[in-house]
């Protein structure tokens, strides 16, 4: 049957990074600025990151080889393309198979916010965090930042292109928290309700494995059925911790 999307979607957020572990210690000590230096994009991997992305790398190598990935599409944030640079050198995927880098896939813009815990945007600026009570994290857009609604806007751009590209292909994409929840209410046509409830059930892992497979049942044209959400058996069955912090930049996102 010939159809327009993939035979299967793998969505990945990137394994557990400094960022991560910062914004964790900023929180347990009560501080208003987690402890970054430098840009959020070039924020790496911890050590337990790469453990994670190296656990998800052989479990995607244990696959037979007509099942790996065949398109590798990821955010171009230091600690995203170093997971999947590990799932790589893991046997993950063929290293001549097609490692797209998007821009689209990248981590959600917070703006004036940016490294702000909850408690720092409440002291820092009251006047968001009163907006953003009434409007709600879908809609609320911080100065300089994005709504959920900006983000599922260029990621609605990047699933068309994955589309019109990579039709009856395996594809794997690595990308943010947020790039995962998003691009569930773009597959599955979620409404604001449907995703927040989602997400106020737990934060996605890292290095979890989100994964679509094409069902030709659905409607006149088929369609992509959620296979797995938020599944951390390939780091469990290693023994490697699983983790799942929201990132440095988002943290009261």
């Amino acid at each position: 049957m010939q159809h327009r999307w993939p035979e299967r979607l793998w969505i990945v957020r990137h394994g557990e990074s400094a960022g991560n572990v910062a914004r964790d210690a900023a929180n347990r000590d009560g501080l208003a600025v987690i402890d970054i230096a430098g840009r959020d994009v070039d924020v790496d991997l911890s050590p337990l990151g790469r453990r994670q992305a190296a656990s998800l790398g052989r479990w995607f190598a244990e696959m037979e080889a007509h099942e790996r990935p065949e398109v590798v599409a990821v955010s171009p944030y230091v600690r995203a393309r170093n997971t999947a640079g590990l799932i790589e050198e893991a046997g993950g995927f063929d290293p001549d198979h097609a490692l797209v880098v998007d821009e689209r896939l990248r981590e959600k813009e917070f703006g004036i916010l940016d490294r702000l815990t909850s408690l720092g945007i409440r002291e820092r600026y009251p006047d968001q965090a009163e907006f953003r009570q009434i409007l709600g994290k879908f809609y609320h857009r911080p100065p300089g930042g994005e709504s959920w609604c900006d983000m599922i806007l260029r990621l609605r751009s990047a699933l068309d292109t994955i589309a019109l590209h990579h039709a009856q292909r395996r594809v794997l994409v690595v990308g943010h928290q947020v790039v995962v929840l998003c691009m569930r209410y773009l597959i599955e046509n979620m409404t604001e309700e449907d995703i927040l409830r989602i997400d106020r059930e737990g934060d996605v892992a890292n290095c979890s494995v989100t994964e679509y497979r094409f069902d030709e049942t659905m409607g006149k044209d088929g369609g992509l059925r959620l296979h797995r959400y938020n599944f951390t058996v390939p780091l469990e069955e290693e023994g490697t911790p699983v983790t799942s912090e929201p990132d440095a930049k988002v943290a009261a996102a």
